[in-house]
């Protein structure tokens, strides 16, 4: 692999040509030595498959992924797969979640036939009260009565041979595997039409993310995001869905060609996101986060956090969506994907893969530390910003995500402090980083205000 240039780069991921001024520069450049090269990733597993992880995260926090590899090295970044099993165990994995991915969008497909169909609604199918709501011909958009199910210009939806789609409801419970669910059952009714209410929200974020790329401009590709998000919104009974998983989900659909392939590492990614995304009436899921970025401010600069208190921002509210979405906005979508993986090599818990598949369901991070490594060669295994957790003994109990907002409020100190008068002033100032925040340096600095995080915390 030679050093690739930006251009080079943004070539894996097309931007249509009436979009290239309003889409930030790509700054990230791959490096010979650095980045993760795709002869480097095959060299990384033996003769039988074991991965040497060490390796291949010490590559990553240098330089990144090369696109061609992207989605194979996302997929045990985030815990898809166990770095110590075989090409042959992994295989058989990857089988197995594919069958019980095609069950589940089975399954909903009985409910609302147009998911799988290559097409994707954007308009409401029933009232919030369970009611079909109708065309402007009279017929259901949607129905359980065997109507037709209708695409966004009122054209029924046919199936492969032709015949129009029918909507037929379903009485299976994929959570219990149980044969049949009664058509009365009250929770169960309760779950079907939360999720038909949440189907053309889907749908309008569909077509809002990354409307840039030449990805999107084929309707398959659009479904296929659609498709993944509401099978996902089906099985996550606690969230279902919500506003901003498309921007997460999206790179998965380009970087994975098989769509089950790329449900399970977007169902990976929400298990260290999905809190971001449990929202009530009292609280938005995401202010965990933004009280632990609080805390982390006014341990590193407390007279940052005192004008930010002054001028009504303690909450930090202006962060929530740098937080909601890892920095999607402020970046290039081949810096943004840069960010990611990097930031993800950098908190990787060899635990990880076993976490997600224990049965026990304790707290994630109980699995995570339970095995706490007892020599260099294994703590080598952890992620830079992990390992510094380790050392310090400190408690894992918030993302590297969190540090890299207090590093750029950090380098926006003195900005903040002479010209912010009030909230929207804040956020004037941080909007103004967008294109020009460079994703290397920007996790750099986040490390050291980490360091310096628990070294005033530890004191005090």
């Amino acid at each position: 692999m030679k050093n690739s240039s930006s251009e080079e780069l943004d070539s894996y991921y097309p931007v249509r040509p009436e979009c290239l001024a309003d889409v930030p520069k790509t700054r990230f450049k791959a490096r010979v030595g650095k980045t993760l090269s795709e002869r480097r990733w095959k060299a990384s597993f033996s003769k039988d498959g074991y991965l040497d992880i060490a390796g291949v995260l010490r590559r990553i926090q240098r330089g990144g992924i090369h696109p061609s590899i992207k989605g194979a090295a996302w997929e045990f970044l985030l815990g898809c797969f166990d770095p110590e099993s075989t090409f042959v165990e992994r295989n058989q994995l990857r089988q197995q979640r594919r069958e019980l991915y095609a069950a589940w969008k089975s399954e909903c497909q009985k409910i609302v036939p147009v998911i799988g169909s290559g097409k994707f609604i954007t308009s409401a199918i029933v009232s919030d009260d369970g009611q079909p709501i109708t065309s402007d011909d009279g017929q259901p958009i949607a129905s359980d009565d065997g109507q037709p199910i209708a695409s966004d210009d009122g054209q029924p939806i046919a199936s492969d041979d032709g015949q129009p789609i029918e909507c037929v409801t379903s009485t299976s419970n994929s959570h219990d595997n149980s044969d049949a669910m009664p058509a009365d059952s009250g929770d169960f009714d309760k779950k079907v039409l939360q999720w038909k209410l949440s189907l053309h929200q889907i749908g309008l974020d569909v077509v809002r993310t990354d409307r840039t790329l030449v990805f999107y401009e084929n309707e398959a590709n659009q479904a296929k995001l659609w498709d993944v998000l509401s099978v996902y919104a089906w099985m996550d009974k606690d969230i279902g869905y919500v506003q901003g998983m498309t921007d997460i989900c999206s790179p998965m659909i380009i970087l994975l060609e098989n769509e089950a392939d790329a449900y399970w590492c977007f169902e990976r990614a929400m298990r260290r996101l999905r809190e971001n995304f449990k929202c009530s009436t009292d609280s938005i899921g995401v202010q965990s986060q933004l009280s632990t970025l609080a805390q982390i401010v006014k341990t590193v600069d407390p007279k940052l956090h005192q004008h930010l208190e002054e001028l009504d921002g303690g909450e930090y509210l202006f962060a929530f969506r740098m937080l909601m979405v890892l920095f999607r906005r402020e970046f290039s979508f081949v810096d943004s994907l840069y960010l990611w993986e990097v930031m993800w090599a950098m908190e990787y818990n060899p635990n990880i893969y076993s976490s997600y598949d224990d049965k026990r369901q304790p707290l994630l991070s109980e699995l995570l530390y339970d095995d706490k490594p007892n020599d260099k060669h294994k703590l080598k295994e952890y992620g830079k910003f992990e390992r510094n957790n380790l050392k310090t003994g400190a408690e894992p109990n918030s993302a590297l995500s969190v540090f890299l907002v207090a590093s750029v409020l950090e380098t926006k100190h003195r900005r903040l402090m002479k010209e912010a008068k009030g909230l929207d002033d804040v956020v004037e100032i941080l909007g103004e980083i967008s294109g020009n925040l460079d994703a290397r340096k920007a996790l750099d600095e986040a490390l050291k205000v980490h360091k310096k995080y628990l070294k005033q915390a530890k004191k005090s």
